[in-house]
């Protein structure tokens, strides 16, 4: 291929197009490569309000990612839907195989995100955004007074339902063992807080409902018990936060760059182990992975893309 890019960003979540709007509004000749949506994981999400400058009275990941997209046009970055098959970070130009064609840059920023890992219950799509939630911090408040389930039993999944309990009326840890996994600093505080119940030995089996989430089944592993959950009448739902582990999207970059159990680690300025490549948002090793702070990544990693190939000439 001829013309290489200044920056290929891959990813069109929050991280990408912000980078994509920072490198574009810096001239940098800059091509986003998504082979979804826009958004990844933001774009299912019926109702944002932590976002800062948002519409206050009424925000989804949809509207506000499409917003981001139209920013990113009006600078100029190029949008490439394709399926990313390799990558080369071996040289000077990186080079990023695609289904439909071979791409060339000077640098790259690394922007595909993780998904959490699933719950494993029949159904569980169905009410992903409708009652069955992975985002304590994005979701907690749209089920204040209901009661709310949390699926794990390790440090996030016990933290994360302590923060539910300041939303919820109460809220139920289910979790596949009699004992939690957590850190017993974290256990004690659980223990003590009157609004935590557990089910222990259990896994949800099964969910179901009218359009929003209203039923589900949860397996007692031991006696092979099987007891249905349903809704209270007047609350018509109820929730189901899973927080079992994430799974990095960082296949593709085994062996190109330095990885810490499947996410890679940066610098505060966004670079990795190999010169001229960037990551950005949740595949980064970070504590918080949120859209403000994948925004920041890749504002910070297109500036750091210009001042590289500033740098190079």
């Amino acid at each position: 291929m001829s013309k290489i890019y200044d920056c290929i960003i891959l990813g069109g979540g929050p991280a990408g197009l912000a980078a994509g709007l920072y490198a574009g509004r810096s001239r940098l000749d800059t091509l986003i490569i998504e082979k979804a949506q826009d958004g990844g994981q933001i774009a299912i999400t019926d109702e944002i309000e932590n976002y800062p400058g948002q519409i206050v009275e009424g925000e989804s990941g949809k509207s506000l990612v499409a917003r981001m997209a139209e920013q990113v046009k009006k600078f100029g970055a190029e949008r490439c839907s394709d399926v990313v098959k390799s990558v080369d970070f071996s040289g000077q130009i990186k080079k990023i195989t695609c289904a439909k064609g071979e791409y060339e840059a000077k640098t790259v920023i690394i922007a595909t995100g993780a998904h959490p890992k699933a719950i494993g219950c029949e159904n569980e799509g169905k009410f992903v955004g409708t009652g069955i939630s992975f985002c304590a911090t994005c979701d907690a408040a749209f089920f204040e007074d209901f009661e709310v389930y949390v699926v794990g039993g390790g440090d996030s999944a016990v933290e994360e339902a302590m923060y539910l309990t300041k939303f919820a009326r109460k809220v139920t840890i289910i979790h596949r063992r009699n004992e939690l996994r957590a850190a017993k600093s974290i256990q004690e505080k659980a223990f003590k807080n009157p609004k935590l119940d557990f089910m222990w030995d259990s896994v949800v089996t099964k969910v179901d409902g009218d359009e929003i989430l209203q039923k589900m089944w949860v397996k007692n592993v031991k006696t092979g018990e099987e007891t249905l959950i349903e809704c209270d009448p007047d609350d018509g739902l109820f929730g189901l936060f899973g927080f079992i582990g994430y799974v990095p999207n960082s296949e593709l970059f085994e062996g190109q760059v330095e990885m810490d159990r499947g996410y890679i680690p940066t610098d505060a300025d966004m670079h990795t182990n190999v010169p001229g490549v960037f990551a950005a948002g949740d595949i980064r090793v970070k504590s918080l992975r949120q859209v403000v702070t994948a925004c920041a990544d890749g504002a910070i990693a297109a500036m750091q893309a210009e001042k590289y190939i500033a740098d190079m000439e």
